[in-house]
């Protein structure tokens, strides 16, 4: 039995959200919902599904992890399946599958359904790869549940609601490194496209400047008046209402697009959705499929929310750090907030510079980020009574898993 799968295994369920949510993971992509409190709901679903689609054309970020990281995603399911599911379905693109999907289903043995086979048996258990057609909106998280799943998520029902949890393979990739290693979320794999010289596919800190990475793409010259910075791929991106050099890079962040202006007046859709040009188009310019540079910013702007247009759902993060603090990356500066939130940790090494309603800034001290993480400086846990969430100095262990805070005791 691998190391990865063991480490998995030994997680009881309740657990699973509470590292997740110390971790600070949120969606990798699209709404960037805190990944806790899908995994809080464990007992009352069976079955993970793997949205291993790329819903945009020039997206590799799950593609190239399925394909690199094989043998860590294989464990990793397999200790869920031991642990906290019937069965995994990684759904991806059928026309993906020599390319970049072969490998984990070999590793999986999983069971393969081929696009007209679909949806997936209900009986069906262990690992499943259900291929689908070339269709960018097989990755809305509601299509693919009716198309794989056979289940019509309807009005606020959620997947979990017809027993599914559904994630993104980056997301699984930072769920990985939290059970087995400990590590937050202080990274994010992005793409650099639209109206820059060069298409990148980079890996950064959370809460890198726009700034830096247009000029990763070789973009240096600003953006002229008649161009529009937008978060998100050709097919679901959206304004970003600030300057390039205030804009850090967020969790949920999977692409930076420069446009011309018009073109995103003439393709907005309801609720400032921008959908730019056909897919066509941007498979046949030229990509980077996979990361060709790590940055290491001078600073970073870190939001305490995600997604703020989730804000009344999902509660910032409150900070626990203050202007000059010195702080190591890995190190929490952000507890989670009652109601629906999550932590935030320092992505590289450095000083707080700002604690600002939205953003926590850090400047850099020299030293690369580095996800090689031994431990927080600040812990953080449960009460075990109240449920409230303290710095271990706080709380009195009543067990190897258990701690009661000082009001409680």
């Amino acid at each position: 039995m691998s190391v990865p799968k063991e480490q998995v295994r030994q997680f009881e369920v309740p657990e699973f959200a509470v590292t997740l949510r110390n971790a600070g993971l949120a969606g990798a992509g699209g709404a960037g919902f805190p990944s806790y409190a899908k995994w809080e709901h464990l007992e009352s679903v069976d079955s993970l599904l793997v949205n291993h689609q790329e819903s945009e054309p020039n997206y590799y970020m799950d593609k190239w992890l399925g394909r690199e990281r094989t043998e860590e995603l294989a464990a990793l399911f397999d200790g869920l399946l031991e642990s906290a599911f019937d069965r995994v379905v990684v759904a991806a693109k059928e026309t993906d599958r020599e390319e970049w999907i072969e490998p984990l289903e070999e590793a999986t043995d999983a069971t393969v359904y081929e696009p007209a086979d679909l949806p997936v048996d209900e009986d069906e258990s262990g690992v499943v790869v259900a291929y689908t057609d070339d269709r960018y909106e097989y990755g809305m998280e509601s299509v693919l549940m009716r198309l794989v799943a056979g289940a019509v998520v309807q009005g606020e029902e959620l997947p979990m609601d017809h027993g599914w949890i559904v994630q993104n393979t980056e997301t699984l990739w930072n769920v990985f490194r939290a059970l087995t290693a400990g590590e937050p979320m202080t990274r994010k794999f992005v793409h650099v496209d639209g109206r820059v010289p060069t298409h990148r596919f980079l890996e950064v800190p959370v809460g890198t400047s726009a700034t830096d990475l247009l000029a990763a793409a070789g973009r240096t010259d600003g953006l002229d008046s008649n161009e529009v910075l937008l978060d998100g791929g050709p097919g679901w991106c959206f304004e970003i209402d600030r300057s390039p050099d205030r804009f850090g890079v967020r969790k949920r962040t999977n692409c930076l697009l420069v446009m011309e202006e018009s073109v995103v007046e003439e393709n907005k859709l309801g609720g400032d959705r921008v959908n730019v040009l056909a897919p066509a188009a941007w498979k046949e310019s030229v990509h980077e499929t996979e990361p060709t540079e790590t940055l290491a910013p001078d600073y970073v702007e870190v939001s305490r929310i995600t997604n703020p247009a989730l804000e009344g759902i999902v509660t910032p993060s409150e900070p626990i750090v203050r202007s000059g603090d010195e702080v190591e990356a890995g190190e929490m500066i952000a507890r989670p907030a009652e109601g629906i939130s999550t932590a935030q940790h320092a992505p590289i090494d450095g000083t707080v510079a700002d604690v600002g309603d939205e953003t926590i800034r850090l400047e850099a001290t020299g030293t690369e980020a580095t996800t090689e993480i031994d431990a927080y400086r600040i812990y953080w846990s449960w009460c075990g009574d109240c449920g409230r969430y303290l710095p271990e100095p706080q709380l009195t262990a009543v067990d190897a898993k258990t701690f009661v805070c000082d009001r409680c005791r």
